[in-house]
């Protein structure tokens, strides 16, 4: 069984790249224009596939084409694709998303069939978390079936990393089934109050989540400045690799899977840390989703 499960969305991602987002009834003729596969769940899947996990994802799809479209995509990058459940007269997630020169993005998203993985759903594919090492979890799905996957993970002994994407309060009934969680600042700021000004205030959300919620590893992501890394209390900050930013759609994403990867290769904390972020500095110097992830061989070579 693969060793790394991944539980979360599946979506189409509708990309213009313009100069500058419309304001309110403005109206803008795009520079380029691409229909890419995405979503967060399936972004992180096809991240530590690329960069060498054995991956096997959990998610919904709609009985569409663009649906078995997007499995295929998954399938076609050596992810194990047996718990992808397509769901009767419904339509796969879509994201529309505007990308500006600057290389910042715009996101809207409607959920579409990632709305239909629930707790029955989950329960099909129970296995397959229990049969794997690490749980990976975002919030692109309902809440409460990710409340009974890291239950059933942590039963299990798996360990569980949650993404807290988008930001969105959550319940301490998840949190409490956590290892790892990896927000950005403005994730950490909704889960503990605290705003991420100074690389300190990093240090206090991060002592708040343990605290708080029992969290062994907290990674606050801090765009450019690097990543703030704290383990059972010890933090320390980690800084980032200086590249010309194109977009950076799925950076997050391609950090959090890679950083996984190496986890699970057993990487420590911090080699962990790094190689997530050569692979997301390397995503940001590219156009799209999933198509801008690099492959292990380009991490690696960032990292000499």
């Amino acid at each position: 069984m693969a060793k790394l499960s991944v539980l979360g969305s599946i979506n189409v991602d509708h990309v213009m790249q313009v100069s500058a987002a419309p304001c309110g009834g403005q109206t803008i003729e795009a520079k380029h224009y691409q229909i890419v596969a995405g979503g967060k769940g399936a972004n992180q899947a096809v991240a530590a596939a690329k960069l060498g996990a054995d991956v096997a994802m959990i998610g919904c799809v709609g009985s569409d084409a663009i649906g078995e479209q997007m499995k295929r995509g998954l399938a076609d990058v050596g992810i194990n694709i047996d718990g992808i459940t397509t769901i009767a007269d419904e339509n796969t997630g879509l994201a529309m998303i505007y990308v500006e020169d600057s290389g910042e993005n715009r996101i809207g998203i409607w959920p579409g069939a990632n709305g239909a993985l629930t707790e029955a759903v989950l329960a099909e594919h129970q296995g397959t978390i229990e049969a794997s090492e690490l749980l990976l979890l975002q919030l692109e799905t309902p809440i409460q079936t990710l409340v009974t996957a890291a239950k059933v993970a942590k039963s299990a002994g798996v360990k569980v990393v949650l993404n807290p994407a988008p930001a969105k309060a959550l319940p301490e009934e998840l949190l409490r089934h956590v290892d790892t969680i990896t927000p950005n600042e403005s994730e950490a700021e909704l889960l503990t109050g605290i705003a991420i000004n100074e690389l300190s205030d990093a240090g206090l959300a991060a002592n708040h989540l343990h605290s708080q919620f029992g969290i062994e590893m907290v990674l606050i992501t801090l765009g450019k400045r690097g990543v703030w890394l704290s383990h059972k209390g010890e933090g320390m900050h980690i800084a980032g690799f200086t590249v010309d930013a194109v977009d950076t759609t799925a950076a997050g994403d391609t950090f959090n899977g890679g950083f996984v990867t190496a986890l699970l290769e057993g990487k420590s904390a911090l080699e962990a840390v790094r190689f997530g972020q050569a692979a997301a500095a390397l995503s940001v110097t590219r156009m799209g989703a999933q198509s801008s992830i690099p492959t292990r061989s380009e991490a690696l070579t960032l990292l000499l």
